[in-house]
């Protein structure tokens, strides 16, 4: 257990002040769900395990003015974390737990399913993946030819503002797995999800590599605190 983490004390005779607050909390969360909540109670919710004597509202708060959100909180680096006061390797731990929770529920919203039929669900996973991360990755989503999830690989990891990516080097990824079609996806850190030209460009080189071989780019998703950009949507691809 980190320093900064609450160590086992022994039971006192009277009850701490903020335990009737939890009980509180608790029961409006299971009568109206998560909604119910703003991000600085529902993040309280995830603090009270591994804090579990200590009143955890101004921790929660803090977290809050630092990192945004409760999707940036839970998604925001180990050792930027652990600058904040009072946040231990415990509390890590259960925030990197929520953050691993979130991206396999999301992923298994899309596995086995055709992915041109659950586009939000896509959306929803490409964004619980990437959105909040303070480096650029590559992403692609390898399609069937009933455009099932054959697999979702991230190529490459980049800096704060540029990801170098290989067209021929997808294409052969590809081949090597069968896939009829592929789904490209990168975050831009910045949060604005707006192509750049090298994006665009990139996008029409590999399109136009892929196209001979029997691979269909369905799609270049350019995803952002801000929301997300589509490619095709945008009449670019």
């Amino acid at each position: 257990m980190s320093a900064t983490d609450d160590p086992p004390s022994p039971a006192s005779a009277d009850t701490p002040h903020y335990h009737g607050h939890r009980e509180r909390l608790r029961e409006r969360f299971l009568e109206g769900g998560a909604n119910a909540l703003p991000d600085y109670e529902l993040l309280e919710l995830v603090l009270f395990r591994p804090i579990p004597r200590r009143d955890v509202k101004a921790l929660a708060k803090t977290l809050i003015k630092r990192f945004g959100s409760f999707a940036e909180v839970c998604s925001a680096p180990p050792a930027l974390l652990m600058e904040v006061k009072g946040v231990g390797e415990a509390v890590v731990t259960e925030l990197k737990l929520i953050e691993a929770a979130a991206q396999r529920f999301a992923k298994g919203e899309i596995a086995q399913k055709p992915v041109l039929g659950s586009w939000s669900k896509v959306l929803d996973h490409c964004r619980t993946s990437m959105a909040f991360s303070e480096r650029e990755q590559f992403r692609i989503l390898f399609l069937d030819r009933g455009n099932g999830l054959i697999a979702d690989e991230v190529q490459q990891t980049g800096t704060v503002d540029h990801t170098p990516v290989y067209p021929r080097e997808v294409v052969r990824r590809a081949l090597e797995l069968s896939a009829t079609a592929v789904i490209l996806v990168h975050n831009h850190p910045s949060g604005d999800p707006k192509p750049s030209r090298a994006d665009i460009e990139m996008t029409k080189t590999l399109a136009e590599i892929a196209r001979p071989l029997g691979i269909d780019v369905h799609d270049h998703i350019i995803v952002g605190r801000g929301g997300h950009a589509s490619l095709k949507a945008m009449g670019l691809i």
